[in-house]
């Protein structure tokens, strides 16, 4: 059975063989947006000592 790839898929990949340098960019963006790096215990204590519990009812005025 044959295996199905959209035009635009073809062309994703041919463009990534043709500029192979985006690969490179890619990971950064990831790495910028997606990737957490290593937490920090004592900022995470102070941000849960600050929040503000949320109500069941959000909408609700009492």
């Amino acid at each position: 059975m044959a295996h199905y790839e959209s035009e635009h898929t073809l062309f994703i990949r041919e463009w990534l063989k043709q500029h192979p340098e985006e690969l490179t960019e890619q990971k950064k963006g990831r790495a910028l947006w997606w990737d957490k790096g290593p937490q920090d215990p004592e900022a995470e204590r102070l941000l849960a000592e600050i929040e503000v519990p949320q109500k069941a009812y959000y909408y609700d005025a009492n």
